[in-house]
């Protein structure tokens, strides 16, 4: 790359200085040379366009601005923040390009600003969004319906017929599932998307998988590709290999056994541990990068609350139908009192979560995969340790169950765990390499512990107590906390959604718990 000192002129031109003017005015028609202002340097005035940047990049200037930062609208409910903005001129400056900002940054935001600039310009006409279920409308449709209101969205989910729909239609942003892509894959290709986004790709680490084959058929000469994750080779740098292929193939070997030899020394017949350079390795690998932290983001809050949507499955929208029916005819005619409704408030969330404890004092389970899937997605994201709230026992221990048989280490706090048998809880959280994940019913915790071994904390489920959502935060948002706090709330039903409303209002002093069953009974 070359080093070349690179001057805004009044926001219409680049002026630049290099050793060899006549290399750049040879190539760049809009450009005009105006001499020699030290012994060998001479300066360059070049209009700054699109093309122009394009071109000064790939001649090996570095550190090219983007025209983005002076002709873009940035449209949408709100304006970016100064790394959305670098990381949207960056992507529209790259091709091929890897997107590791941290979790909670904004990454789909800036992505597509960044991919609206382009449209606008005609380098795109349309975009494919492939990405987890659970953020297919928590996270893409939304954040594209805040920032990019004048473009069409289309989510290609469901059977193949409703898939193939959506690929057919007018649709300029089309949002699918990593599984999703091999069902339709001949339609996709015949769809004419010239953008392609991949989010939260550590699905796409196995180089060898199907999805990952079936993605990489879809790219082609001209085809650009952001890869979007905020923790790339977290679990071993082998899961970089997969993520170069469909960006940076030739910044890796052909085959995976020449990559695992780089990075990894066998040890035993079963053991391969990483090697002293692997970091490096997988660093060259995985280029253009750009990575913001939320620790070198000055305009974010110390602590950022996330909404996730994730929907119920439709065994969990019948019953709590139901649950809700059976509701409306008990409280007819009837005054409803604040105990009456946080009785009947509880049976929904537990809905919600995904046990009921029945009138027989039997546990019911429902099917929360979506739910399930989110919380997996989001530990996976995590840089740190990852505290999740869960508001009911038996939620708890379904919990307990599900993220040990996807591979977490885990440990629960819950309100029958002994005093001592917490205390060597909380210290191996805090102060050892496992468990990665701790589970709480936050009643059970809520005061005068320090977890700050974690950055992210979850909300499987809302409580319904403010002091106990707060005091319960603040056990990772603390004196010795290093990092700044991520909360997401998951919620999927209209009674999590008003609670959560309810629990992130500033100024709030407590939850009107009558008000807020009336609310969501609609009475």
């Amino acid at each position: 790359m070359r080093r070349c000192t690179i001057e805004i002129v009044d926001n219409r031109a680049l002026r630049i200085r290099v050793r060899n003017p006549e290399r750049f005015t040879a190539v760049i028609p809009k450009s005009r040379y105006e001499g020699e202002v030290a012994p060998g340097v001479h300066e360059i005035l070049i209009h700054w366009g699109y093309d122009e940047s394009l071109v000064l990049k790939n001649m090996g200037v570095k550190s090219v601005p983007s025209p983005i930062s002076k002709n873009y609208a940035w449209p949408g409910m709100y304006k970016p923040m100064a790394h959305q903005r670098e990381t949207a001129e960056f992507l529209t400056m790259h091709k091929r390009a890897f997107c590791f900002d941290e979790m909670g940054l904004g990454k789909t935001a800036a992505a597509a600003w960044a991919a609206d600039y382009l449209m606008h310009l005609g380098q795109v006409r349309r975009v494919l969004v492939i990405c987890p279920v659970s953020i297919m409308q928590a996270a893409w449709q939304q954040d594209l319906f805040k920032v990019l209101m004048h473009r069409t969205v289309g989510i290609a989910h469901g059977d193949r017929a409703k898939r193939i729909a959506v690929l057919a239609s007018d649709a300029e942003f089309v949002i699918i599932n990593y599984d999703g892509v091999q069902i339709v894959e001949d339609e996709i290709i015949a769809g004419d998307f010239d953008l392609i986004i991949m989010d939260e790709a550590n699905n796409v680490k196995n180089a060898q998988a199907k999805r990952s084959k079936a993605i990489g058929r879809l790219i082609g000469a001209n085809t650009r590709v952001w890869l979007m994750t905020g923790t790339p080779a977290a679990q071993s740098p082998e899961d970089a290999y997969g993520l170069a292929k469909l960006v940076s193939p030739d910044r890796v070997p052909k085959f995976f056994g020449s990559w695992r030899d780089m990075v990894m020394q066998k040890i035993t017949m079963f053991k391969w541990v990483p090697r002293a350079r692997a970091k490096d390795i997988v660093h060259s690998a995985l280029q253009p990068a750009i990575r913001h932290t939320k620790d070198e983001c000055l305009d974010l809050p110390d602590m950022l609350i996330i909404d996730r949507e994730v929907p119920l499955t439709p065994q969990q929208n019948k019953y709590y139908k139901v649950l809700k029916e059976q509701m409306l005819a008990m409280a007819a005619g009837e005054e409803i009192t604040a105990v009456n409704a946080a009785a009947m408030l509880n049976k929904l969330l537990q809905l919600s979560c995904g046990a009921v404890y029945s009138d027989n004092h039997s546990v019911v389970e429902f099917d929360v995969k979506p739910r399930l899937d989110a919380l997996s997605d989001i530990i996976d994201e995590s840089l740190s340790k990852v505290i999740v709230f869960a508001p009911f026992r038996h939620t708890i221990t379904m919990l307990e169950r599900e993220l040990a048989a996807r591979g977490y280490t885990t440990a629960t706090i819950s309100g029958d765990v002994s005093s001592t048998k917490r205390g060597e809880i909380f210290s191996n959280f805090q102060y050892q390499t496992d468990p990665k994940v701790i589970i709480i019913q936050p009643q059970a915790a809520a005061h005068g512990v320090t977890l700050t071994a974690a950055s992210t904390v979850v909300w499987f489920g809302p409580t319904t107590s403010l002091d106990t959502y707060l005091q319960a935060n603040a056990r990772a948002h603390r004196n010795g906390q290093k990092h700044k706090v991520t909360v997401v709330n998951l919620q999927g039903s209209k009674a999590e959604a008003q609670l959560y409303k309810a629990l992130t209002v500033r100024g709030a002093a407590h939850i009107e718990l009558l008000e807020l069953y009336k609310s969501v009974m609609e009475i």
